[in-house]
């Protein structure tokens, strides 16, 4: 859509800064921070109320991010002055992401039916490191729905190794082969 406003845009940017100051990580922590300030449902409102002036929401940014570095104060100041604040999230994940990749990581998500022990988390994060040739960092979930096996997501790709996939497959193969057969 052109015209709008990304938080990846704003990301790639602050992190730009942020790779050549050296501070990748505090800045890391302080968008989350930020984020997390600006995602409460009372201050977000007071930031994007027409009537409150702009230097009472920039001097409430301040004291309540006190502590942030003065970049990440004048970059989530902008976002208020442009009527921005709700790009403060997939503004810290997108830099997040820009983390990683600059780190060497890479985010997975393993959906189980039941818990994982630590071998088999272990044996995954072998698994996808070799895929990736990346450094792995799992979050796991359990979905019973999926009836055994395991789901991994890796960013927009997905290795479904469930007992459900695998049912279904069977299933659209049998009904395949019976239309078949009644041609």
């Amino acid at each position: 859509m052109p015209g709008r406003v990304s938080g990846k845009r704003y990301a790639q940017a602050i992190f730009e800064l942020a790779v050549e100051n050296g501070q990748v990580d505090e800045w890391a922590n302080d968008l989350g921070l930020a984020s997390q300030v600006l995602q409460d449902s009372e201050f977000r409102a007071f930031l994007e109320h027409a009537e409150v002036p702009l230097e009472q929401k920039i001097s409430a940014v301040a004291a309540v991010l006190a502590d942030v570095h003065p970049l990440v104060r004048n970059l989530i100041d902008l976002m208020v002055t442009k009527g921005l604040v709700g790009l403060a999230s997939e503004l810290h994940s997108s830099y997040n992401e820009l983390l990683d990749i600059h780190r060497g990581r890479q985010r997975i998500q393993v959906t189980s039916a039941v818990p994982l022990d630590d071998a088999e988390t272990a044996r995954v994060t072998s698994f996808v490191a070799n895929l990736t040739g990346k450094e792995v960092v799992v979050t796991t979930q359990v979905d019973e729905a999926i009836m055994g096996g395991i789901v991994i997501q890796i960013g927009d790709r997905l290795l479904d190794g469930s007992t459900r996939s695998r049912l279904e497959a069977l299933r659209n193969q049998i009904h395949s082969e019976v239309i078949v057969s009644r041609s």
